[in-house]
């Protein structure tokens, strides 16, 4: 059952008038509702297409976060073979917000990397609804040092809210595994890719994202900090959301246009929630074609490349 966001709701009334309809023909076979249904079908076409048209970036926020849009776990189980995940940071704990491991991408193998945030409660508590705690990070940093000793092309999936601001988080160093983890996505010799399928959230993203290549889906969002968290800071009231995400730019088109990524994966219509196995493929070829893009080059020139793509940013944005 699809799941319908509040500025879908006459989206929602007219679907599910045409699936009474087709329930009452079920019901009733001599009652012939096919043209008062298809009707209905054309316009729930058009509203969707009006709707997805023209996003407000709040919405945007709202269709990124969309409990059915795919999830790491998704892509990995849909993408790639051989998927052997590594746990741990040999040092505290493993944490279940992150996955990560070897796998084979095209037949290539690779070290994939990245944020769960769960489809059920369960899950959700379990994988801290995708906010990453220190050892979180720090196991990102032992599978990126391990792709670099084995010359394996690492792909980073990104998708949380920002980092887990706990106390027990904090205690353990939270900004500085943090800060290691963005340091060594500048280090590692082999190429890097990453996509924001959902949420970028603050340092909890760009620790997995310092990469040759970013691809962000089309409805996805990247920023310092949530809508909510801006508004209240700013305004002392979160109910401000919606001028905190026009403020922040933190659509795909926003970024896109000051340098932050590198491409906009196209979504199907209505959202990756609305088609995930479309949006899964798409990501597979933008996927494909970036790492295509970074083969022969040298770890000297791919390190050379990272840290002059993200020193020239700043200048950039201004002139954007």
């Amino acid at each position: 059952m699809t799941q319908y966001m509040d500025f879908e709701k006459p989206l929602a009334e007219i679907e599910g008038k045409a699936e009474e309809l087709r329930a009452m023909a079920r019901r009733d076979p001599d009652t012939d509702v096919s043209q008062e249904a298809s009707a209905l079908d054309a316009k729930a076409v058009k509203m969707l297409d009006d709707l997805y048209k023209n996003l407000t970036p709040w919405r945007k926020c709202q269709v990124a976060r969309h409990p059915d849009r795919p999830h790491c776990r998704d892509y990995i189980e849909a993408l790639f073979t051989e998927y052997t995940p590594l746990a741990g940071d040999r040092n505290f704990a493993d944490d279940h917000a992150v996955m990560g491991g070897l796998a084979r991408f095209n037949d290539t193998p690779v070290m994939v990397i990245g944020h769960e945030k769960g489809n059920d409660t369960k899950s959700r508590i379990e994988r801290n609804f995708g906010m990453a705690r220190p050892e979180g990070y720090r196991k990102a940093v032992r599978l990126m040092e391990m792709a670099h000793r084995f010359g394996l092309p690492v792909i980073t999936l990104v998708d949380t809210p920002g980092a887990y601001p706990g106390k027990g988080a904090e205690e353990r160093g939270q900004s500085e595994a943090i800060a290691r983890a963005t340091q060594k996505c500048l280090e590692i010799g082999v190429p890097l890719v990453s996509v924001i399928i959902g949420e970028g959230g603050s340092g909890g993203a760009v620790a997995f994202a310092t990469a040759n290549r970013v691809a962000m889906l089309e409805h996805s969002v990247y920023s310092v900090i949530s809508p909510e968290g801006c508004a209240s800071i700013l305004w002392k009231d979160a109910e401000k959301m919606r001028e905190a995400a026009e403020a922040l730019r933190l659509t795909a088109q926003d970024l896109k246009q000051l340098g932050v990524n590198d491409r906009i994966i196209p979504e199907p219509k209505g959202g990756a929630h609305r088609n995930p196995q479309a949006a899964i493929g798409a990501v597979a070829e933008a996927i494909s074609e970036m790492l295509t893009s970074l083969e022969g080059k040298t770890p000297r020139e791919l390190i050379k490349h990272r840290r002059e793509k993200y020193l020239d940013m700043g200048d950039r944005g201004l002139a954007a």
